[in-house]
């Protein structure tokens, strides 16, 4: 049975030029990037290779990316290190985040006592850049942590209005930008962010690895401890084969960018065709454009139809994921459509869809049969 993978915004598979180079490395160059013999040298100037083709595609200064496991750790280190460290005194954010944002800055609240506010969302999934605007003007030591692309209904931020107002009101701009890295360019030297993230296996590349932009004027301390790795930022012994994995999926996804944005976006947009045509009722979440890979569809379905959906597309070889009211294994609504969705609607069945290069209008085709026998 042919696999149908329309879960991209959880992770994406791996380019096969990736698992190359990546098999390269892992043959041939075992060396410890921090031994001082030549096949450890040689391995220490493989992840500098690789750090200054990330930076590139950024507009950045290599020394302005450092290594991490994941997003997850990335986001966890800045919001802590920006507490403890920058002497932030209240975190703006929404709670639309990812729960790697929305838990840390719940923790740190807990722990260090600072004031966490959260803007109010408009119907339309949008953050209210006014109510932003209105608390930038208080005068206190403030960091915004607001994700570029939303995970779940694809909602994008606008990153040089909510960059441009933290300047202006002295603010420190952490965004968490890891559905969008490798899917839009974002221009460093351009944009006045101060930390981003983001995650190799979200852009065809290897999990277990990921990496800060943190603009040099921060100075972050350490979260882990131990060697001097990564300019004493972040020890462990460095996994080679991931860092070249993450370089080389990441210069492959911005030198296809134009090309493979342009078919996901079509794909999406048939997708989209196909589902009104099979049922007239069906509703969008999110606002009325949203990013080109994620489509977050409130089906016209009882509860009892949608109880065993995702299941039985699993079985005919699907792989989907629920958005909203019920999500596997939890009775809660989703805490991003609980945001925004009126009561009614966030009874009903949502279903996030989230596309890539792979797909094809085929599977969208079989997609909608397998809906319409549910």
């Amino acid at each position: 049975m042919k696999q149908i993978y329309l879960d991209n915004a959880a992770t994406t598979s791996v380019r096969p030029e990736v698992i190359e180079e990546m098999v390269k490395v892992l043959r041939n160059d075992y060396g410890n990037p921090s031994s001082t013999y030549s096949i450890g040298r040689h391995a220490k100037a493989l992840i500098e290779g690789a750090r200054k083709t990330i930076a590139k595609q950024f507009n950045a200064n290599s020394s302005e990316i450092i290594f991490t496991s994941c997003g997850t750790e990335a986001n966890n280190w800045i919001l802590l290190s920006a507490v403890r460290d920058l002497g932030v005194k209240r975190i703006i954010t929404t709670q639309l985040e990812h729960h790697a944002v929305l838990n840390t800055v719940k923790h740190l609240a807990q722990v260090y006592g600072i004031e966490v506010v959260f803007l109010s969302i408009n119907p339309n999934s949008e953050i209210d850049y006014v109510q932003l605007e209105n608390l930038l003007k208080e005068d206190t030591k403030t960091l915004v942590s607001l994700m570029h692309v939303n995970n779940e209904v694809g909602t994008e931020l606008d990153l040089e209005k909510v960059a441009n107002l933290c300047v202006t009101h002295d603010a420190l701009f952490h965004c968490d930008t890891v559905q969008s890295v490798g899917k839009k360019r974002i221009d460093l030297s351009v944009l006045p962010i101060d930390f981003i993230v983001a995650s190799a296996h979200k852009f065809h590349g290897p999990k277990g690895i990921g990496f800060a932009f943190i603009r040099k004027k921060n100075v972050l301390k350490p979260a882990i401890h131990g060697g001097e790795q990564e300019k004493g930022l972040r020890a462990g012994t460095e996994g080679v084969h991931q860092v070249v994995g993450m370089a080389k999926a990441l210069e492959m996804a911005y030198d296809l960018l134009e090309e493979e944005s342009a078919y996901i976006a079509a794909i999406k947009s048939y997708c989209q065709q196909r589902l009104l045509e099979v049922y007239p009722e069906v509703k969008f979440n999110g606002n009325s454009t949203g990013f080109y890979n994620i489509l977050n569809v409130l089906l016209p379905m009882t509860q009892e139809k949608a109880a065993m959906m995702l299941f039985q597309l699993d079985m005919k070889g699907i792989a989907v994921s629920r958005g909203s009211a019920c999500q596997s294994g939890s009775q809660k609504p989703s805490h991003v459509l609980a945001q925004f969705l009126n009561e009614e609607d966030l009874k009903k069945p949502s279903l996030r869809l989230s596309f890539s290069h792979e797909n094809t209008k085929e599977e969208i085709d079989r997609l909608i049969e397998l809906l319409q026998e549910i």
